[in-house]
């Protein structure tokens, strides 16, 4: 603990920051233009270990649980990334972007709730805190890379469709 405080007052700043360093980094990125989210940027691009988000499939079985974690963008305004709702490639684009809009926020939200390790008891407030805020975030970017890297298959293939019926 860096700043000494009550014990009802750690209570009371943990209920009421904690959530505000997940809702706050997300209706700003909510706000921002899709021009600043590329999938094709260095931080958002596929890696060649995530073979086309395959990785996640065979040795985290994201297919499994990831209908289980909420969509908060429609509660902040934002895009709704639950499931697709169209196959036109100017949807999918769209949709790739704001699942870099979501990763986005979910890793401005990790260190964002480790600024309550400043009045938090250690180590074991200080565990406890950094096990939720990864806990909390690390599906979530699991979740959003995977359906990024499938997003960009399904486009690749309904862009080679379009090529063929063009030729």
């Amino acid at each position: 603990m860096f700043i000494e405080v009550p014990n009802a007052v750690i209570v009371v700043l943990n209920l009421t920051v904690i959530p505000i360093c997940h809702l706050v980094p997300s209706w700003l990125i909510t706000r921002k233009g899709g021009d600043n989210f590329r999938p094709e940027s260095c931080f958002f691009r596929e890696r060649r270990w995530e073979m086309g988000g395959r990785l996640y499939e065979r040795f985290l079985a994201v297919r499994l649980w990831k209908d289980l974690l909420p969509d908060g963008a429609p509660w902040l305004g934002g895009f709704a990334k639950k499931s697709l709702v169209g196959r036109d490639l100017d949807y999918i684009s769209r949709f790739r972007i704001e699942t870099c809009r979501g990763e986005l926020a979910h890793h401005i939200q990790i260190p964002c709730v480790l600024v309550a390790l400043l009045w938090n008891p250690w180590p074991l407030a200080a565990i406890i805190i950094t096990g939720y805020a990864l806990i909390s975030n690390i599906p979530c970017i699991v979740v959003q890379r995977h359906t990024r890297h499938r997003l960009s298959r399904l486009m690749s293939h309904l862009q080679h469709e379009i090529h063929q019926k063009e030729s």
